[in-house]
């Protein structure tokens, strides 16, 4: 597993990608704006194979009215193609991401919607604990943080 600058695209690709419900949410509508986003993130490869993204940074916020980001944590965000979901291999990708992030020295935060246990549990075993939560167009969402 490695990670490469996002290209236009691999950014195309993600966008395409389709999700199962619940997962639905993540899915994406192509546009402009979403490839923008997407080419501040890394992509994350395998065999040369596109697998899922990541980024580090404000850009793994979750806008909302209620929780304050604060810069005294790295927030961590990523996706992985969804074929590649529910078959064990998460651990690894998120402990990849994990490695990249934490050599800037600050607790780690992430958020996630509380919907998807699957994650949480994930990152649950990897250290990571809930410290709040807020909504967001009426979607609950969960922060979570690893020292």
């Amino acid at each position: 597993m490695n990670h490469q600058p996002m290209t236009s695209e691999w950014a195309s690709q993600i966008q395409k990608w389709t999700y199962a419900a619940p997962y639905d949410f993540y899915n994406q509508s192509p546009s402009e704006e979403g490839i923008d986003e997407l080419m501040t993130y890394q992509a994350m490869l395998e065999n040369h194979e596109l697998i899922g993204f990541y980024c580090i940074g404000a850009a793994a916020q979750v806008p909302n009215s209620t929780y304050p980001y604060s810069s005294d944590f790295v927030d961590i965000g990523f996706g992985m193609r969804p074929d590649l979901t529910g078959k064990g291999r998460g651990r690894s990708f998120v402990e990849y991401v994990i490695k990249r992030a934490a050599e800037q020295g600050k607790p780690l935060r992430l958020t996630v919607a509380s919907f998807n246990e699957r994650a949480i549990h994930l990152y649950e075993t990897l250290g990571f604990h809930t410290i709040t939560t807020f909504e967001r167009n009426e979607v609950p969402f969960q922060v979570m943080m690893r020292d």
